[in-house]
């Protein structure tokens, strides 16, 4: 029996013309003409239910991960009120294609620090460059309140690019002390910053002091490539480590190189030795109330250091010091002057991060040292002015590519290969 002029299709008809209309809606077909005049949005129909007209007009899938993949952009930002410390951040944007990110950081008269973020981050993934600047403390609270005005901005994601993580030294217990740099971290994640992409840890255990993802990039590559073509007669040298505690980054130049290894055993004591570490807390003078007559606990036996001794061949050949951090000059200065002793004629510094602090240029200019090699993870450009013999090695294309293959969901291996566990 023929429907009645002004009601609803039968239950058969409907659904046949729905199972239609959802393959031509999935093919980009529009046959409806009030769907076509309303592009697809208009619920009402004299026909059709609400719910039906809806189900019709849904995104299909393959457009629906197209605009996932789009609708967010990349945000770059530099988090340095000090105009020298910006050239890293320019290099990355240059490499990067992109232009920096529109934000004021400035200090108050009373020295506070202030953050504004002059464009939209909503549903953004935001970079925040941030080199380590003298005052290390005010670098640490621009970023920090520069995470906290992006994530109150809703954005996508906010990952930090620290080149150089502050505080790093200070990972391990001292006597009534603290692991600074486990706060640092707790401080980051607590603002909001959601991956980490750093550059040679003094340690890499700190790694597991964030909840969050970090990228732990290796300089090694970029100073390796500097002595194979900055350094003529490199065959003719041998790696240096200047303490036993720096013998794994030399075995690793060394065994990349195809060059000898030399390990100077004796020096000074330092600030990372045991005897300030925390493992002589409580103090190792016996109290009778404190202890049991009866407990005899066996105390450790202190060190000693030898007479400063070479162990390795370093006469009539080039020198090589390798390690992380060079800030307190001391330390190489007299590993250069013992080598020196031993006749090495040509002796290199290579260090990752340059911090150079107090008068570590004059001390370099009138030491047996010929050539200072540093990364820009630190700015140094005034103390290149008054020492010739630092000369410094770009690392913006690995951070740049970094940040790419983390914007576009890439994966990271690419930048680790060949880096073993060790390294």
């Amino acid at each position: 029996m023929p429907a009645q002029k002004g009601r609803e299709p039968s239950r058969g008809t409907a659904e046949e013309e729905s199972i239609l209309m959802r393959k031509q809606a999935q093919r980009g077909e529009m046959t409806c003409p009030r769907l076509q005049a309303s592009g697809g949005l208009n619920p009402c129909s004299e026909n059709w239910k609400t719910k039906k007209v809806l189900m019709f007009c849904v995104t299909p899938p393959e457009l629906e991960t197209k605009m996932n993949i789009t609708k967010g952009g990349l945000v770059l930002f530099s988090a340095n009120s000090n105009s020298s410390c910006m050239e890293l951040s320019k290099k990355i944007a240059e490499r990067l294609g992109v232009e920096m990110g529109k934000v004021q950081v400035y200090q108050e008269p009373n020295r506070e620090t202030r953050v504004q973020i002059q464009e939209s981050v909503r549903g953004k993934d935001v970079f925040i460059i941030q080199t380590v600047s003298k005052d290390v403390n005010t670098t640490i609270m621009e970023l920090l309140i520069m995470v906290y005005a992006c994530k109150t901005s809703c954005a996508k994601s906010i990952i930090g690019v620290i080149p150089y993580f502050p505080y790093s030294k200070q990972c391990k217990m001292r006597k009534r002390g603290s692991i600074v740099s486990k706060l640092l971290a707790s401080m980051m994640c607590k603002a909001g910053l959601t991956h980490l992409i750093t550059m040679d840890l003094h340690q890499k255990e700190i790694q597991g002091f964030f909840n969050i993802p970090v990228d732990n990039l290796r300089a090694s590559p970029f100073l390796l490539q500097y002595i194979q073509e900055e350094i003529p007669d490199y065959r003719n040298a041998v790696i240096v480590a200047k303490s036993p505690a720096s013998a794994k980054r030399a075995q690793s130049f060394a065994e990349r190189l195809r060059l000898g290894i030399a390990v100077i055993h004796g020096e000074a004591q330092d600030a990372e030795s045991d005897l300030v570490d925390g493992r002589h807390s409580p103090p190792m003078v016996r109290s009778v109330a404190a202890i049991h007559p009866s407990l005899e606990i066996p105390m450790l036996i202190p060190k000693e250091k030898p007479p400063i001794t070479v162990v390795g061949d370093v006469g009539g050949r080039i020198a090589i010091i390798v390690d992380d951090i060079i800030d307190d000059v001391d330390s190489f200065l007299a590993a250069a002057e013992t080598l020196k002793e031993r006749g090495a004629y040509k002796i290199f510094v290579m260090a990752t991060h340059g911090l150079l602090s107090s008068d570590a240029p004059r001390l370099i200019e009138e030491s047996a040292i010929d050539e200072v090699v540093v990364t820009n993870t630190i700015p140094h450009e005034v103390q290149k002015l008054q020492c010739p013999k630092i000369k410094t090695v770009d690392i913006s294309m690995i951070l740049s590519e970094a940040i790419r293959r983390i914007h576009n969901g890439e994966s990271m291996s690419y930048l680790f290969r060949n880096i073993g566990l060790d390294d």
